[in-house]
């Protein structure tokens, strides 16, 4: 048997204790570990989400309408990350949850159970959005109208009544926070995000009246092109008869995958068809992106330093840099 104070060479190698390893000149480090390395990487991801430069606010309240009646294409994930991150790049943003599934308030933090305020009395009973907001407990500078499962029998309860297709844009333009700085002030709401159902009905059409521009997600698969000419058919009957100031301002690729030819192919097609509406920037396919939501969080404070929160970080840069469309 070697005894523990020499090596099989013969060289002294004793066991040292904490006190020794803490007194000597190299001592040993738990960040060398993947498991710290990966913390530290949190922590000043973090860290660096709350001291990124600010970008520019834009003159008066950008109204965004995301929609896309076909479900699975990262429209709701897409709202709420881009919102977050436009919050992070030092903007005041409010996301407004038209969705009965609540999905967008879920991934915002706020409560949105049967009985609180929610989009529902905005659209149905007209209570003013500002008493129905409550702001994101993750990011400052996010504030969520959130929807309940009382906003699945809305559809109903609008049929009869007069001017139905405008109830959420007479709310939008009633808040005291939204418009241009002079009328609005410096608090005013730099951005307003519509998510939409996944659905053409009237809450839908609310949505496209009430929205200045329209975000478009679209799934980088071949299906995700086939419901596009409908969507865009719809646009163009609001556009006609409803809200001529409304424009396809923004279209995002969203789970691409770069190792598979088809979502190249499917990239390539729709910025042949839409040119500079294409962001330049796509949303990789990531499970940290799918996990988020679970935790109550965006992707943007559940782990700020993945490759799906940089993506969308860039995505809602591009979008305040490009500005909106000339009208």
């Amino acid at each position: 048997m070697v005894p523990r104070e020499t090596s099989p060479s013969g060289s002294s190698y004793g066991v040292r204790t904490a006190a020794e390893l803490a007194a000597a000149e190299q001592p040993y480090h738990d960040d060398s570990t993947p498991l710290a390395r990966a913390a530290e990487h949190t922590v000043l991801a973090r860290h660096g989400a709350r001291t990124r430069p600010t970008l520019s606010r834009p003159e008066r309240t950008r109204v965004f309408v995301v929609a896309n009646q076909k479900g699975g294409v990262g429209k709701t994930t897409t709202t709420v990350n881009v919102a977050a991150a436009l919050a992070q790049l030092g903007q005041r943003v409010l996301v407004i949850d038209l969705d009965p599934q609540g999905n967008a308030s879920t991934a915002l933090g706020v409560e949105h159970r049967r009985g609180v305020p929610s989009t529902y009395d905005a659209v149905v009973d007209g209570t003013s959005l500002a008493e129905v907001m409550a702001e994101s407990p993750e990011t400052p500078g996010l504030w969520v109208v959130p929807a309940t499962i009382d906003l699945a029998g809305a559809e109903i309860e609008l049929v009869s009544v007069v001017a139905r297709e405008s109830r959420l844009r007479k709310a939008i333009q009633g808040h005291p926070l939204v418009g241009d700085a002079e009328a609005a002030g410096d608090k005013r709401f730099d951005y307003v995000f519509v998510d939409c159902p996944p659905s053409l009905g009237l809450l839908t059409l609310n949505a496209l009246v009430a929205g200045e521009e329209m975000m478009i997600p679209i799934q980088a698969e071949y299906y995700a092109l086939e419901g596009l000419g409908q969507l865009l058919e719809t646009v163009e009957m609001v556009k006609a008869h409803l809200n001529p100031t409304l424009e396809v301002s923004t279209i995002l690729v969203t789970m691409y995958d770069a190792r598979t030819r088809l979502a190249s192919g499917v990239a390539d097609e729709v910025r042949e068809h839409f040119g500079d509406q294409v962001l330049k920037t796509t949303i990789p396919r990531s499970v940290r992106v799918s996990e988020a939501p679970s935790y109550g969080q965006t992707v943007m404070t559940y782990d700020p330093g993945s490759p799906g929160a940089l993506c969308y970080l860039e995505a809602a840069r591009e979008i305040a840099t490009k500005g909106a469309p000339a009208r």
